[in-house]
């Protein structure tokens, strides 16, 4: 199967529980095939865990579901060895990060410790739990939500985990028409697993992951990927620029968006549509821009030229 076939029928079938969101399903699987991690910020209520849960179900990944609050120990994610009378040794029991899909449930809820038991996971696709490195199932992917408006008893995600995230994305309300639809629909707007088809295999999966690396990228796109780089800089109104990880993730979810179009090269409009995703949450305006990250990204595309000059 061709990816853009395949592409085109997960995000259908995706479609069917979650409507009106084709353009954030596809940003959402364009992150997974960069072997990246999402952050999904947006009001309770908005469709995020669904989006978690369908995506894992057409792809054919194991998924788990932990609900951060502020008692949650880096232990209740990772596992804890359990002392065994009987054979007189100890035996680890797994926690539910070892999946392929983990659903990381207002993440912003925990204490700085727990969050950061993700890192080297994120990084990693390992943990080290009491001396001992386990690996974690290929693929695995960290879906992480948050509201966000500043309520009491949260803790806001520190830059180094926001960095950690290749994409960010909001899905916001739906519009009239998909409105219409879920008000007509018998469903009760509660999406249980085993509802929708599988449209990729694992194998499938690799191999697309494996092909996007692969895809051309010619010097006139890199420069103008550093054009957009230098820029963020240099311009007073941004405190802190693009690094170059970040700088690498523009251009891993280039590659990927190319090739989900079928496309053996990238062009200029695969950056413009995964920069705001990759670059919104990386950007930090400076102390005399009233704008915020998504400002950044608009003033970004409008002050660099795709032909430099």
């Amino acid at each position: 199967m061709e990816i853009q076939g395949a592409i085109d029928s997960a995000v259908a079938e995706i479609g069917t529980v979650l409507l009106g969101k084709q353009a954030q399903v596809r940003l959402a699987l364009c992150c997974l095939l960069s072997r990246g991690h999402l952050l999904i910020e947006d009001l309770p209520g908005m469709g995020k865990t669904t989006l978690s849960h369908a995506l894992a179900e057409v792809l054919g990944l194991s998924y788990k579901r932990v609900q951060f609050t502020s008692d949650l120990l880096p232990a209740d994610i990772l596992g804890v060895s359990v002392y065994d009378r009987n054979d007189a040794s100890f035996s680890f029991h797994p926690g539910p990060i070892f999946t392929q899909v983990l659903l990381a449930d207002e993440i912003n809820r925990t204490t700085p410790r727990t969050q950061s038991a993700l890192l080297e996971a994120m990084a990693e696709g390992q943990v080290t739990i009491e001396g001992e490195t386990r690996p974690l199932p290929e693929p695995f992917f960290v879906i992480a939500t948050q509201n966000p408006i500043d309520q009491s008893g949260t803790y806001p995600l520190p830059e180094s985990q926001l960095d950690r995230f290749l994409m960010r994305l909001q899905l916001g309300y739906p519009d009239p028409q998909a409105e219409r639809q879920m008000f007509l629909s018998k469903r009760s707007g509660q999406f249980r697993g085993g509802a929708l088809r599988r449209c990729l295999s694992p194998q499938q999966l690799t191999g697309f992951r494996d092909a996007a690396t692969q895809v051309h990228v010619a010097d006139s796109l890199l420069d103008y990927l550093q054009r957009l780089v230098a820029f963020t800089r240099q311009s007073r109104e941004f405190a802190v620029g693009l690094s170059p990880r970040g700088a690498l993730a523009l251009l891993d979810c280039a590659r990927t968006w190319a090739h989900m179009d079928g496309r053996a090269h990238v062009v200029p409009e695969d950056l413009q549509a995964v920069l705001a995703p990759v670059a919104g949450h990386r950007l930090v305006p400076s102390g005399d821009y009233a704008g915020d990250g998504q400002a950044l990204v608009d003033l970004l595309q409008r002050s660099v030229d795709v032909i430099g000059r």
